[in-house]
Protein backbone atom coordinates (compact mmCIF):
# COMPACT_ATOMS: atom_id res chain seq x y z
CA UNK A 1 0.00 0.00 0.00
CA UNK A 2 1.28 3.40 -1.11
CA UNK A 3 1.44 5.28 2.36
CA UNK A 4 2.25 8.59 0.91
CA UNK A 5 -0.44 9.06 -1.07
CA UNK A 6 -2.41 11.89 0.49
CA UNK A 7 -6.15 10.80 1.73
CA UNK A 8 -8.88 14.10 1.47
CA UNK A 9 -10.65 13.16 5.20
CA UNK A 10 -13.04 15.37 7.11
CA UNK A 11 -10.60 16.65 9.20
CA UNK A 12 -8.20 17.77 6.12
CA UNK A 13 -10.63 19.84 4.68
CA UNK A 14 -12.27 21.29 7.89
CA UNK A 15 -9.04 22.98 9.69
CA UNK A 16 -8.23 25.24 7.31
CA UNK A 17 -12.13 26.60 6.66
CA UNK A 18 -11.67 26.95 10.74
CA UNK A 19 -8.44 28.18 10.20
CA UNK A 20 -9.35 30.97 7.24
CA UNK A 21 -12.27 31.94 9.13
CA UNK A 22 -10.79 32.86 12.21
CA UNK A 23 -8.26 34.64 10.38
CA UNK A 24 -10.97 37.06 8.99
CA UNK A 25 -12.97 37.16 12.17
CA UNK A 26 -9.65 38.54 13.68
CA UNK A 27 -8.70 40.88 11.41
CA UNK A 28 -12.23 42.28 11.44
CA UNK A 29 -11.86 42.67 15.20
CA UNK A 30 -8.87 45.25 14.31
CA UNK A 31 -11.47 47.47 12.34
CA UNK A 32 -10.13 46.55 9.26
CA UNK A 33 -12.44 45.69 6.00
CA UNK A 34 -12.00 43.12 3.47
CA UNK A 35 -12.87 46.08 0.74
CA UNK A 36 -9.68 47.80 2.25
CA UNK A 37 -7.40 44.92 2.26
CA UNK A 38 -8.47 44.10 -1.39
CA UNK A 39 -8.33 47.83 -2.21
CA UNK A 40 -4.43 47.85 -0.66
CA UNK A 41 -3.51 44.83 -2.44
CA UNK A 42 -5.04 46.30 -5.63
CA UNK A 43 -2.20 48.57 -5.40
CA UNK A 44 0.83 46.34 -4.89
CA UNK A 45 3.88 46.83 -6.42
CA UNK A 46 3.43 43.88 -9.06
CA UNK A 47 7.81 43.95 -10.29
CA UNK A 48 8.30 43.95 -6.02
CA UNK A 49 6.13 41.32 -5.63
CA UNK A 50 6.83 38.92 -8.54
CA UNK A 51 10.83 39.22 -7.23
CA UNK A 52 9.17 38.05 -4.11
CA UNK A 53 7.72 35.04 -5.72
CA UNK A 54 11.09 34.09 -7.62
CA UNK A 55 12.63 34.22 -3.70
CA UNK A 56 9.77 32.25 -2.65
CA UNK A 57 10.75 29.33 -5.26
CA UNK A 58 14.51 30.09 -4.56
CA UNK A 59 13.74 29.37 -0.99
CA UNK A 60 12.65 25.74 -1.46
CA UNK A 61 15.10 25.13 -4.21
CA UNK A 62 18.12 26.06 -1.31
CA UNK A 63 16.58 23.49 0.98
CA UNK A 64 16.25 20.87 -1.46
CA UNK A 65 20.01 21.39 -2.63
CA UNK A 66 21.08 21.15 1.16
CA UNK A 67 19.07 17.63 1.13
CA UNK A 68 20.86 16.75 -1.97
CA UNK A 69 24.17 17.50 -0.92
CA UNK A 70 23.56 15.38 2.86
CA UNK A 71 22.29 12.40 0.30
CA UNK A 72 25.42 12.65 -1.80
CA UNK A 73 28.08 12.71 0.70
CA UNK A 74 26.04 9.20 2.07
CA UNK A 75 26.54 7.90 -1.44
CA UNK A 76 22.61 7.86 -2.09
CA UNK A 77 22.82 9.38 -5.95
CA UNK A 78 19.82 11.76 -6.29
CA UNK A 79 19.47 14.43 -9.06
CA UNK A 80 18.96 17.99 -7.66
CA UNK A 81 16.13 17.81 -10.04
CA UNK A 82 14.60 14.39 -8.43
CA UNK A 83 15.53 15.81 -4.83
CA UNK A 84 13.17 19.00 -5.64
CA UNK A 85 10.76 16.93 -7.00
CA UNK A 86 10.27 15.28 -3.79
CA UNK A 87 10.76 18.18 -1.41
CA UNK A 88 7.55 20.12 -3.61
CA UNK A 89 5.91 16.40 -3.04
CA UNK A 90 6.67 16.78 1.09
CA UNK A 91 5.81 20.40 1.28
CA UNK A 92 2.21 19.41 -0.04
CA UNK A 93 2.07 16.58 2.43
CA UNK A 94 2.31 19.04 5.34
CA UNK A 95 0.13 21.07 4.16
CA UNK A 96 -2.86 18.82 3.75
CA UNK A 97 -1.77 16.58 6.78
CA UNK A 98 -3.05 18.63 9.57
CA UNK A 99 -0.51 18.94 12.72
CA UNK A 100 2.09 16.49 11.18
CA UNK A 101 5.20 18.42 11.13
CA UNK A 102 7.52 14.99 9.69
CA UNK A 103 4.81 13.92 7.58
CA UNK A 104 7.11 15.42 4.24
CA UNK A 105 10.03 14.25 5.64
CA UNK A 106 8.34 10.56 6.13
CA UNK A 107 7.31 11.24 2.45
CA UNK A 108 10.53 12.26 1.22
CA UNK A 109 12.26 8.80 2.52
CA UNK A 110 9.77 6.93 1.14
CA UNK A 111 10.52 8.29 -2.19
CA UNK A 112 14.05 7.79 -2.27
CA UNK A 113 13.55 4.14 -1.09
CA UNK A 114 10.85 3.32 -3.30
CA UNK A 115 13.30 4.76 -6.12
CA UNK A 116 16.89 3.09 -4.44
CA UNK A 117 15.59 0.43 -2.61
CA UNK A 118 17.40 -0.60 0.71
CA UNK A 119 18.66 3.07 1.36
CA UNK A 120 16.12 4.37 3.98
CA UNK A 121 18.71 3.81 6.49
CA UNK A 122 20.96 6.98 4.87
CA UNK A 123 17.78 8.72 3.35
CA UNK A 124 16.95 8.89 7.54
CA UNK A 125 20.19 10.06 8.40
CA UNK A 126 19.98 12.80 5.50
CA UNK A 127 16.58 14.06 6.69
CA UNK A 128 17.78 14.03 10.56
CA UNK A 129 20.74 15.48 9.73
CA UNK A 130 18.95 18.25 8.00
CA UNK A 131 16.25 19.04 10.62
CA UNK A 132 19.15 19.48 13.18
CA UNK A 133 20.75 22.01 11.44
CA UNK A 134 17.73 23.47 10.34
CA UNK A 135 16.85 23.29 14.70
CA UNK A 136 20.29 24.67 14.81
CA UNK A 137 20.00 27.47 12.53
CA UNK A 138 16.78 28.70 14.13
CA UNK A 139 17.92 28.35 17.72
CA UNK A 140 20.89 30.86 16.83
CA UNK A 141 17.51 33.02 15.03
CA UNK A 142 15.93 32.98 17.71
CA UNK A 143 18.61 34.00 20.53
CA UNK A 144 19.32 37.06 17.81
CA UNK A 145 15.50 37.50 18.16
CA UNK A 146 15.89 37.69 21.63
CA UNK A 147 18.90 40.54 21.44
CA UNK A 148 16.21 42.46 19.05
CA UNK A 149 13.96 42.10 21.65
CA UNK A 150 15.09 44.20 24.09
CA UNK A 151 15.24 47.30 21.72
CA UNK A 152 12.33 46.75 21.22
CA UNK A 153 9.91 48.50 23.72
CA UNK A 154 6.72 47.60 22.26
CA UNK A 155 6.76 44.32 22.37
CA UNK A 156 4.76 42.52 25.46
CA UNK A 157 6.17 40.36 27.93
CA UNK A 158 4.29 37.80 27.10
CA UNK A 159 5.53 37.93 23.27
CA UNK A 160 9.15 37.98 25.14
CA UNK A 161 8.42 34.66 27.22
CA UNK A 162 7.11 32.92 24.63
CA UNK A 163 10.27 33.32 22.12
CA UNK A 164 12.27 32.03 24.85
CA UNK A 165 10.20 29.28 25.79
CA UNK A 166 10.07 28.13 22.19
CA UNK A 167 14.21 28.37 22.48
CA UNK A 168 14.45 26.37 25.13
CA UNK A 169 12.10 24.16 23.81
CA UNK A 170 13.85 23.98 20.29
CA UNK A 171 16.86 23.41 21.65
CA UNK A 172 15.80 20.28 23.98
CA UNK A 173 14.15 18.94 20.87
CA UNK A 174 17.78 19.50 19.10
CA UNK A 175 20.05 17.66 21.99
CA UNK A 176 17.54 14.89 21.92
CA UNK A 177 17.73 14.35 18.22
CA UNK A 178 21.77 14.81 18.71
CA UNK A 179 21.60 12.01 21.34
CA UNK A 180 18.80 9.46 19.60
CA UNK A 181 21.76 9.60 16.57
CA UNK A 182 24.89 9.09 18.29
CA UNK A 183 23.04 6.39 20.64
CA UNK A 184 22.61 3.55 18.54
CA UNK A 185 21.82 0.76 22.06
CA UNK A 186 18.81 3.13 22.18
CA UNK A 187 17.76 2.56 18.83
CA UNK A 188 17.75 -1.05 19.77
CA UNK A 189 15.77 -0.60 22.75
CA UNK A 190 13.19 1.42 20.90
CA UNK A 191 12.51 -1.39 18.16
CA UNK A 192 12.82 -3.85 20.67
CA UNK A 193 10.14 -2.15 22.77
CA UNK A 194 7.92 -1.52 19.72
CA UNK A 195 8.00 -5.33 18.49
CA UNK A 196 6.97 -6.81 22.25
CA UNK A 197 4.06 -4.29 22.42
CA UNK A 198 3.59 -5.65 18.57
CA UNK A 199 3.76 -9.06 19.77
CA UNK A 200 1.34 -8.28 22.77
CA UNK A 201 -1.55 -7.19 21.22
CA UNK A 202 -1.39 -9.34 18.17
CA UNK A 203 -1.21 -12.46 20.67
CA UNK A 204 1.77 -14.41 19.25
CA UNK A 205 -0.25 -14.26 15.57
CA UNK A 206 2.50 -11.73 14.15
CA UNK A 207 5.85 -13.46 15.63
CA UNK A 208 6.68 -14.12 12.26
CA UNK A 209 5.92 -11.26 10.26
CA UNK A 210 7.19 -9.30 13.38
CA UNK A 211 10.27 -11.21 13.42
CA UNK A 212 11.21 -10.01 9.44
CA UNK A 213 10.36 -6.47 10.40
CA UNK A 214 12.63 -6.56 13.71
CA UNK A 215 15.54 -7.97 11.50
CA UNK A 216 14.96 -5.56 8.81
CA UNK A 217 14.59 -2.42 11.26
CA UNK A 218 17.78 -2.94 13.33
CA UNK A 219 19.33 -3.38 9.58
CA UNK A 220 18.37 0.26 8.94
CA UNK A 221 18.62 1.35 12.22
CA UNK A 222 22.63 0.25 11.98
CA UNK A 223 23.01 1.82 8.68
CA UNK A 224 21.38 4.91 10.06
CA UNK A 225 23.70 5.45 13.00
CA UNK A 226 26.74 4.39 11.08
CA UNK A 227 25.70 7.39 8.47
CA UNK A 228 25.49 9.94 11.69
CA UNK A 229 28.90 8.82 13.24
CA UNK A 230 30.55 9.56 9.60
CA UNK A 231 29.34 13.09 9.75
CA UNK A 232 30.92 13.04 13.34
CA UNK A 233 34.44 12.13 12.18
CA UNK A 234 33.98 14.20 8.81
CA UNK A 235 32.19 17.23 9.59
CA UNK A 236 33.62 19.50 6.96
CA UNK A 237 30.90 17.43 4.80
CA UNK A 238 28.26 19.10 6.47
CA UNK A 239 29.64 22.67 5.69
CA UNK A 240 27.60 23.15 2.18
CA UNK A 241 24.47 21.76 3.34
CA UNK A 242 24.55 24.41 6.15
CA UNK A 243 24.97 27.10 3.71
CA UNK A 244 22.38 26.65 1.86
CA UNK A 245 19.90 25.88 4.77
CA UNK A 246 21.69 29.63 6.07
CA UNK A 247 20.20 31.20 2.36
CA UNK A 248 17.53 29.27 2.48
CA UNK A 249 16.16 30.73 5.38
CA UNK A 250 17.93 34.37 4.44
CA UNK A 251 15.37 33.85 1.52
CA UNK A 252 12.53 33.25 4.02
CA UNK A 253 13.04 36.72 5.68
CA UNK A 254 13.31 38.06 2.56
CA UNK A 255 9.61 37.40 1.18
CA UNK A 256 7.96 39.26 3.88
CA UNK A 257 10.45 42.24 3.53
CA UNK A 258 9.89 42.59 -0.42
CA UNK A 259 5.82 42.15 0.36
CA UNK A 260 6.01 44.90 2.52
CA UNK A 261 7.91 47.14 -0.11
CA UNK A 262 5.67 46.39 -3.08
CA UNK A 263 2.55 48.00 -0.82
CA UNK A 264 5.35 50.90 -0.30
CA UNK A 265 5.43 50.72 3.56
CA UNK A 266 9.31 50.31 5.07
CA UNK A 267 9.72 48.35 7.13
CA UNK A 268 12.32 47.23 9.90
CA UNK A 269 14.15 44.21 9.43
CA UNK A 270 13.94 44.19 13.31
CA UNK A 271 9.90 43.54 13.06
CA UNK A 272 10.78 40.85 10.09
CA UNK A 273 13.17 38.88 11.81
CA UNK A 274 11.37 38.69 15.09
CA UNK A 275 8.08 37.67 13.40
CA UNK A 276 9.69 35.44 11.11
CA UNK A 277 11.57 33.75 14.24
CA UNK A 278 8.59 33.05 16.45
CA UNK A 279 6.40 31.73 13.10
CA UNK A 280 9.41 29.60 12.25
CA UNK A 281 9.71 28.40 16.05
CA UNK A 282 6.21 27.40 16.42
CA UNK A 283 5.93 25.13 13.14
CA UNK A 284 9.20 23.65 14.14
CA UNK A 285 7.60 22.23 17.05
CA UNK A 286 4.95 19.25 16.47
CA UNK A 287 2.30 20.90 19.21
CA UNK A 288 -0.46 18.83 18.27
CA UNK A 289 -2.32 21.41 16.15
CA UNK A 290 -2.27 22.68 12.93
CA UNK A 291 -0.09 26.03 12.12
CA UNK A 292 -0.55 26.01 8.29
CA UNK A 293 -4.18 28.16 7.88
CA UNK A 294 -5.36 30.68 10.38
CA UNK A 295 -2.56 30.31 13.37
CA UNK A 296 0.03 31.61 11.59
CA UNK A 297 -2.10 34.41 9.65
CA UNK A 298 -2.99 35.33 13.41
CA UNK A 299 0.41 35.74 14.77
CA UNK A 300 1.93 37.26 11.63
CA UNK A 301 -1.01 40.34 11.68
CA UNK A 302 -0.20 40.32 15.58
CA UNK A 303 3.15 40.93 15.66
CA UNK A 304 3.28 43.08 12.64
CA UNK A 305 0.49 45.36 14.62
CA UNK A 306 1.89 45.56 17.70
CA UNK A 307 5.40 46.35 16.46
CA UNK A 308 3.76 49.59 14.58
CA UNK A 309 3.18 48.49 11.84
CA UNK A 310 -1.02 49.27 10.79
CA UNK A 311 -3.64 46.85 11.39
CA UNK A 312 -4.80 47.57 7.47
CA UNK A 313 -0.73 47.09 5.99
CA UNK A 314 -0.22 44.06 8.34
CA UNK A 315 -3.51 42.35 7.60
CA UNK A 316 -3.11 42.84 3.63
CA UNK A 317 0.65 41.94 3.69
CA UNK A 318 0.30 38.71 6.12
CA UNK A 319 -2.12 37.62 3.43
CA UNK A 320 0.02 38.41 -0.06
CA UNK A 321 2.77 36.85 1.77
CA UNK A 322 0.84 33.81 2.82
CA UNK A 323 -0.11 33.60 -0.67
CA UNK A 324 3.25 32.69 -1.70
CA UNK A 325 4.31 30.05 1.23
CA UNK A 326 0.86 28.69 1.70
CA UNK A 327 -1.24 28.42 -1.78
CA UNK A 328 1.70 28.73 -4.24
CA UNK A 329 3.64 25.92 -2.34
CA UNK A 330 0.46 23.96 -2.52
CA UNK A 331 0.09 24.66 -6.16
CA UNK A 332 3.40 23.75 -6.91
CA UNK A 333 3.22 20.39 -4.80
CA UNK A 334 0.10 19.06 -6.28
CA UNK A 335 1.60 18.93 -9.48
CA UNK A 336 4.97 17.97 -8.08
CA UNK A 337 2.39 15.04 -6.23
CA UNK A 338 0.57 14.75 -9.49
CA UNK A 339 3.81 13.99 -11.68
CA UNK A 340 5.52 11.43 -9.19
CA UNK A 341 1.47 9.34 -8.89
CA UNK A 342 0.59 9.50 -12.95
CA UNK A 343 4.12 9.64 -14.35
CA UNK A 344 4.61 5.82 -13.47
CA UNK A 345 1.01 4.91 -14.71
CA UNK A 346 1.35 6.77 -17.87
CA UNK A 347 4.71 5.87 -19.18
CA UNK A 348 4.13 2.01 -19.49
CA UNK A 349 1.03 3.08 -21.38
CA UNK A 350 2.79 5.12 -24.02
CA UNK A 351 4.93 2.21 -24.31
CA UNK A 352 2.64 0.01 -25.29
CA UNK A 353 1.12 2.00 -27.59
CA UNK A 354 4.11 2.71 -29.37
CA UNK A 355 4.80 -1.11 -29.22
CA UNK A 356 1.63 -1.56 -30.58
CA UNK A 357 2.36 1.11 -33.59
Amino acid sequence: MDTTRPKLTRKTVLLPIVGLAAFFLYILLFNVDIPEIIATAGRADPAIYFAAVLISLAEIFFYAVSWQTILSALRVKISVARSLLYVWYGIFMDIIIPAESISGEVCRIYLVNKEQCGTSGKTVASVITQRILGMGINVVVLLMGIVFLFDAAQISPIIFNLIVLFTGAITFILVLLMLLSWKENWSIKIIDSLIRIGDFLSRGKWKQKLSSMKEEALGAAKIFHDSMKEFARNPKMLILPTFLLTLNWISSLAIPYLVFLSLGFQVSWTVIFITSSIVVAVKSIPIGIPFEVGLPEITMTTLYTSMGVPPGISATSTILSRILTLWLRFGVGFAAQQWIELRPVMVPANGNITQKA
